[in-house]
């Protein structure tokens, strides 16, 4: 299976609508406000962006569960203003995928109020139903989100993804157990499968150019191995391939192999199953907020140097031996589900990780705010976010009112907005050479001017051990090599490389000593400090030696 070329050079920017820009002073952000900073974007280094749920919806959850998939939320605007916010992005070169929740529903949705009757109608197999009062699924499956809600109507109890008010759609099962539940190929769950093609046709029509794939290895029940669910991904690839070449499909599925294989592009690394996966590299992730998240053991980005890069290599390099050629992983710097990197890093530590992050194969993606090092705000829950709702605060462009994000009365908002004395934004970053912002799209810049840096580039580590500081990588495209090393602890090393290597980017507190060896050149890699160097003579056989000073 091919991806399309857009995707080689591309760095993704996650929005999220509520919070972005409002331009009609209801305190709530919208598309006409995404439109107006698409340039923002663009100028950042991001050629494409993530939107989520812009849907019809009641916003028990924030607008994943959804009402209408149809038509966009009047608080966002109208299918007009998606349609011109299509054609502005492309216009400036630029992509746009939605989210699209296949898993479930909204309790308010049309299809689900249908369902829920007694008498058998065409929506009466699109939920999944028990004539019995089951408050949790089978404890054979490996998905503890499976459960039912009882009481709730007297069709019976109805199988739910994650919460009460989101009801699973039926997909079926791919081994039935018990006389309700229906098999993959059963008029019901095949029926949602057309109808779920059909959405996205309509939005791709429209211009869209993909979708972010909420919850995506949750549809096909009683899958323990996921053959059901990649026999399914695989259809709508078949549908993309044929009628949509140039679109994408990304998967929050947190297990690059198994997605790639289900026939998605890119799969986020999120949750691939062990304390040093992509969840470690800077917070607990998923972690955050579960009990025993503090027996995880110290991330990769350890400022005390107490992580383990050689774990996280072993894991990484395992996952992209098995995904080559086939799709990519994508690494963001935060989403709305997690807690801002501001929360665990410095603007110095955030930068390192930045180099990290735009240095990486696959294609990277950025979150709103985080370009400017936004603030973890404690104490909100809006919309069902509880502990996330502080990673979705408005997105801070300037010192004015409501830190340029609405001209609402400051109670009429979202949510507030950080007032804290070091609340940053963009208009006071914009021209600093040396805040987050600049670095940001001065790595992104590189990035896509240095082919093995891109999305296909190889990647060889070269200097990576257990709990072992700095960490090294090489880059590679052909003959053509770049030298990546990160340094995100308090301590300070020498290291050295090819003699003939310029350094193409380093942070303020890296410094290259002009010492010259036999065949090579030392420097110090200061701490909190990263460098990047594009080797010179391209059929060196380097090596890397490293003490600590």
């Amino acid at each position: 299976m091919r991806c399309p070329k857009w995707l080689k050079n591309c760095v993704f920017y996650e929005i999220y609508p509520q919070t972005y820009y409002d331009t009609n002073n209801d305190g709530i952000g919208d598309i006409q406000g995404i439109i107006e900073k698409l340039d923002y974007v663009k100028n950042i280094g991001c050629d494409a962006i993530w939107l989520n749920p812009w849907y019809v919806s009641p916003f028990n959850d924030a607008g994943y569960d959804i009402t209408d998939y149809y038509n966009v939320a009047p608080r966002y605007g109208t299918n007009d203003d998606a349609k011109r916010l299509f054609e502005e992005a492309h216009r400036r070169d630029m992509h746009i995928i939605i989210d699209l929740v296949p898993g479930h529903t909204s309790l308010e949705c049309s299809w689900f109020k249908e369902s829920q009757k007694v008498e058998k109608n065409e929506y009466s197999d699109r939920y999944i139903w028990s004539p019995y009062m089951m408050w949790k699924g089978d404890p054979e499956l490996n998905r503890d989100e499976d459960y039912y809600v009882t009481g709730y109507s007297q069709r019976g109890a109805y199988k739910t993804n994650f919460y009460y008010n989101q009801p699973a759609l039926n997909y079926g099962y791919e081994k039935p157990k018990y006389e309700w539940e229906q098999p993959v190929d059963a008029e019901g769950p095949r029926a949602t499968v057309e109808e779920i093609k059909n959405i996205m046709r309509f939005w791709l029509n429209m211009g869209c150019d993909g979708f972010r794939v909420d919850m995506a290895s949750s549809l096909i029940k009683r899958d323990k191995n996921y053959k059901g669910i990649i026999r399914l991904w695989k259809e709508f690839r078949e549908m993309f391939d044929k009628e949509y070449p140039e679109a994408i499909l990304v998967s929050e599925w947190g297990n690059p192999p198994i997605a790639i294989k289900a026939g998605f592009h890119c799969d986020f690394g999120l949750d691939a199953g062990g304390p040093y996966t992509y969840d470690n590299l800077v917070r607990d992730c998923w972690a955050w907020y579960m009990p025993g998240a503090n027996k995880f053991p110290p991330p990769v980005f350890s400022f005390e140097g107490q992580g383990d890069p050689k774990s996280f290599f072993t894991n990484y390099m395992n996952h992209l031996k098995e995904t080559e050629k086939k799709g990519y992983i994508s690494m963001f710097s935060g989403n709305h589900d997690v807690h801002r990197l501001a929360k665990f890093l410095s603007p110095d530590e955030m930068k390192v990780f930045f180099a990290f992050l735009f240095t990486m194969p696959g294609v990277p993606f950025l979150y709103y705010g985080d370009e400017i090092g936004m603030n973890y705000i404690d104490g909100l829950s809006k919309e069902g976010g509880s502990l996330r709702t502080g990673s979705r605060t408005p997105m801070q462009w300037n010192d004015w009112a409501n830190k340029g994000f609405s001209n609402a009365n400051p109670e009429d908002l979202y949510l507030p907005v950080d007032n804290s004395e070091n609340a940053p934004t963009v208009n006071a970053q914009y021209d600093d050479p040396n805040s987050i912002l600049s670095k940001v799209r001065e790595l992104i810049a590189i990035r896509k001017k240095y082919v093995p840096l891109q999305a296909n580039g190889g990647i060889n580590p070269l200097y990576v051990k257990s709990n072992t500081y700095p960490f090294v990588y090489e880059r590679n495209s052909g003959k053509r090599k770049i030298i990546v090393v990160i340094n995100p602890t308090k301590f300070n090393y020498e290291i050295e490389i090819p003699y003939k290597a310029k350094i193409i980017s380093d942070i303020s507190s890296m410094r290259v000593t002009a010492k010259r060896g036999r065949g090579c050149i030392k420097f110090k890699v200061k701490a909190v400090s990263y460098g990047i160097f594009q080797i010179l003579d391209k059929e060196t056989n380097y090596y890397v030696k490293k003490k600590n000073i």
